[in-house]
């Protein structure tokens, strides 16, 4: 198949927006403080019942932000949009992620919302301040350094931004604390999460599980799709909690199954994560790897990839270990030949999702009666 298709042209840009995430962290931090004083969101989101939203990508960092907001939920868009009603009931505010903000949905969503619940504070984080979610009818409007909104078909700088900037709305002083020290740890430990990713990709065969608690399932969700998305599918994958695994889904493991695990900073739940990895060790399935303190490995793992934040809040930590899965995939799709900025030359799937009609909603549902916070 020619280059022009996607197989075999050299990947110009993915790598680099992977490697770029360090470099700006700090800017979202920036921007997201400086949005937040002109909108004066302190005082308009305190006590408030937040709904996050966006699709795809954008509604696992959606996920990775609610776990850190207390009194937060989080749906897709692919779910508000047919579903509004029964969402919205009881929620302040709804801020919605994008990166292009160019899927159909995600305007769509903005215009169901002001005509349900005309009163919701709506607001949204984006990478691109020229797609149709930046000009929507919102009461407040982030954008992010414009290389977060990447070229590649997949996101990956745009991922870990927009999760950054609902930490900094959600836990404004927990967030901000340690964004420079976890860029430059991020940035000097790249390399070594970099090999350790090519090894991991050298080894695969067919199929790969990623675990993590459920504070980090959001980031388990992404590491997942990033690893099925680079390879068009070529590799299935199942995302779990550790104790989730055994209620079905480790049928799917077999012996040389990569099981990527996220460890956690919470001794309690690193006990129950533990006992999982021990027992696939017992039953001698699963090539186990591990994102931890190589220091703290133990010697649970067959391959370690170097942990970013391991000692950080569980909930603050998605931003910063994302890379390692991000650039397994990268290398996973060189590997069958792909070209990971178009890894579905046969537009399967796109970098802006495409095919989706909205359709009107039904005349005859009046606007939802809002029910104050308590």
């Amino acid at each position: 198949m020619p280059a022009a298709n996607g197989l075999h042209a050299a990947p110009q840009y993915t790598l680099q927006e992977i490697l770029q995430q360090p470099l700006l962290w700090p800017i979202t931090l920036e921007r997201v403080r400086a949005a937040s004083e002109r909108l004066q969101l302190p005082a308009r989101l305190q006590q408030a019942r937040v709904l996050l939203t966006g699709a795809g990508t954008s509604a696992y960092a959606a996920s990775a932000i609610a776990t850190a907001w207390p009194r937060a939920v989080a749906v897709p868009t692919t779910d508000l949009l047919t579903d509004a009603e029964r969402y919205l009931y009881d929620v302040d505010a709804v801020i919605s992620l994008a990166r292009s903000g160019d899927s159909p949905e995600s305007a769509a969503v903005v215009e169901r919302v002001r005509a349900l619940r005309p009163d919701i504070l709506q607001l949204a984080i984006v990478c691109n301040e020229n797609g149709a979610l930046s000009h929507a009818e919102l009461d407040g409007l982030i954008v992010l350094d414009p290389r977060t909104n990447e070229h590649s078909l997949v996101m990956t700088s745009s991922f870990s931004n927009l999760v950054l900037a609902g930490l900094v709305l959600a836990q404004p002083d927990a967030a901000a604390a340690t964004v420079d020290v976890y860029s430059r740890l991020a940035a000097a430990l790249l390399p070594e999460i970099d090999q350790a990713c090519r090894r991991l990709a050298a080894r695969i065969r067919d199929r790969v599980v990623v675990l993590s608690s459920s504070p980090s399932l959001g980031w388990a969700r992404e590491a997942g799709l990033k690893m099925l998305e680079m390879t068009a599918g070529r590799f299935p994958v199942v995302t779990e909690t550790y104790l989730g695994l055994r209620h079905g889904p480790m049928s799917f493991v077999k012996s040389d199954t990569l099981v990527l695990c996220l460890l956690s900073s919470d001794p309690v739940r690193r006990f129950y994560e533990a006992d999982l990895i021990h027992e696939l060790r017992a039953k001698k399935i699963g090539y186990l790897a591990g994102i931890v303190d190589p220091a703290e490995s133990e010697g649970l793992f067959d391959e370690v990839i170097p942990a970013v934040a391991p000692r950080a809040n569980d909930a603050l930590r998605t931003p910063y270990e994302i890379a390692g899965p991000q650039l397994l995939g990268y290398h996973l799709s060189l590997r069958i030949g792909l070209n990971p900025d178009n890894p579905s030359p046969d537009g399967v799937i796109n970098r802006v999702v495409q095919g989706v009609r909205i359709h009107p909603a039904c005349p005859s549902v009046p606007a939802l009666p809002h029910t104050p916070a308590k």
